[in-house]
């Protein structure tokens, strides 16, 4: 039982997870860590980007965040009043590495294990990301992701990790979200390093998937043997407008460039011979050397899935720059039906179910881990000092039951990570928008409790979702 209010729901309308099911919470760090410049931390590729002109709105950076770097025992509290079971964490790579090669820094690496200790102690499980888009400077000044000499230091920077906090930190994830890294990044801009190239995306889209491959190698040589190791995919399910030919070549299309250019590498060992022919006017992927694909389908434990909102595409032209290499001259994407939320992202939870479904399918065998999911809404704390986020709650809601729905049929699904814990920086919009279930003014950096986090806390508590 958690610390907050006891739960009065009937447990006859409860739907219930398995027992064992993980419960947690996530966050990033370059999101919410702040001490951008503090004990040997060194600029990321977020770093310069926030401080670009133009880059971020109202030119907002990480360098405070949330302060979670000096506040981490405050929110480790937070975690265990709510009860939540795993903590979902990124290692800001500059933070221990500064240049991306050679030792690491000790205070980095302390931060690190004083936070896995805290945790442990509130009985809660570390969940270690090693990369959630904070690539050091340096080793974008020397090529960045496109560069295929960062897959290797990412290997090295997996080893020193695993070394450190090994003993502590059971379950590992290599990447997050390697699409957003390759075609936000290097595709159309609009995230760090803010480049504008589709060659440069396919080859980071491949670097990725190689740097996973060997990342999951390194970790296995230094961890003990029953250590979990996963990748994190956000993964689109992609809908087509329309039965017309041109509508089903177009979802085609983005499935290839935004799902199997990494589901088909990391479990198949191979590259959809449709997104060759689909990018055949950028590249021959001649930069695709022998042995790379073989490596990137190094055996992992789980599938990390991030969702939020499913995609329609329709026949047509996307808006330039695009980050769909080899597919913007072919699709477009209509506004979905249904409220949306404060990312303009429509609400479907079905998108989810559907993305379940087919995984269980398609990689039978795979445990599959929600490692993100929740919506940004224009919370505010009330007179009172309550923060009432009641949208949240029947978002949250309904996605746990598009969860509970693939459990039934079938999906062998382990787990379920909020995000967010904490309001943070939201990438390129900035502190604009809030995606936490704990409130923070961002002036004071107090943290409040909102409607969604005592909701959260009931869930978690009864082990299952009441039903509406």
């Amino acid at each position: 039982m958690t610390a907050l209010d006891e739960p009065r729901t009937d447990p006859a309308t409860t739907l219930r997870f398995p027992a064992g099911f993980r419960w947690g919470t996530a966050t990033a760090a370059y999101q919410i860590e702040g001490a951008a410049a503090e004990d040997g931390r060194t600029p990321s590729i977020w770093d310069t980007f926030s401080r670009t002109p133009g880059k971020v709105r109202n030119g907002d950076t990480g360098d405070i965040a949330a302060d979670h770097y000096h506040r981490s025992d405050e929110d480790v509290a937070l975690m265990r009043r709510l009860g939540v079971t795993d903590y979902r964490f990124s290692i800001a790579w500059p933070r221990v590495q500064p240049t991306g090669r050679g030792p690491a820094v000790r205070k980095g690496l302390d931060f690190y294990r004083r936070l896995a200790d805290s945790l442990l102690e509130a009985g809660i499980r570390p969940v270690a990301t090693l990369y959630h888009w904070d690539l050091p400077q340096e080793l974008e000044d020397a090529g960045g992701w496109p560069h295929r000499d960062t897959a290797y230091r990412f290997a090295e920077y997996a080893a020193v990790m695993a070394d450190a906090l090994g003993d502590r930190v059971a379950t590992w994830t290599t990447l997050n979200e390697p699409w957003c890294s390759a075609f936000l990044g290097y595709g159309n801009g609009v995230h760090a390093p803010g480049r504008t190239s589709d060659l440069a995306a396919l080859r980071a889209a491949h670097h990725l998937n190689l740097a996973h491959g060997l990342g999951a190698r390194a970790l296995r040589g230094v961890l003990p043997g029953a250590a979990e190791v996963s990748l994190t995919l956000n993964l689109h399910a992609v809908r087509p407008l329309s039965q017309a030919p041109g509508d089903l070549d177009a979802a085609r299309r983005i499935d290839a460039v935004g799902n199997r250019i990494f589901l088909d590498p990391v479990f198949h060992g191979r590259l959809p011979q449709d997104l060759v022919e689909d990018t055949a006017s950028v590249t021959d992927w001649s930069f695709v050397r022998d042995g790379d694909l073989a490596a990137a389908a190094a055996p992992i434990d789980s599938l990390g899935i991030n969702y939020y909102s499913p995609a329609v595409v329709a026949a047509g032209v996307s808006e330039s720059p695009s980050p769909w290499a080899g597919a913007e001259r072919h699709v477009r994407f209509p506004p979905a039906p249904g409220p949306r939320t404060a990312m303009d992202w429509p609400v479907d939870a079905d998108g989810l179910h559907e993305l379940l479904l087919r995984l269980r399918d398609e990689l039978p065998g795979v445990p599959l881990v929600i490692t993100e999911n929740g919506a940004a809404y224009d919370d505010y704390a009330d007179p009172s000092g309550n923060v009432k986020d009641p949208e949240r709650v029947a978002y949250l809601h309904a996605h746990l039951a598009a969860v509970h729905r693939a459990l039934e049929d079938g999906a062998d699904v382990r787990g379920y990570f909020l995000w967010s814990l904490l309001d943070n920086f939201e990438w390129a919009y900035g502190y604009s928008k809030r995606f936490g279930i704990v409130h923070v003014d961002f002036a004071t950096q107090r943290r409040t409790l909102k409607d969604s986090a005592r909701w959260y806390a009931e869930v978690i508590s009864r082990g299952g979702l009441a039903e509406e």
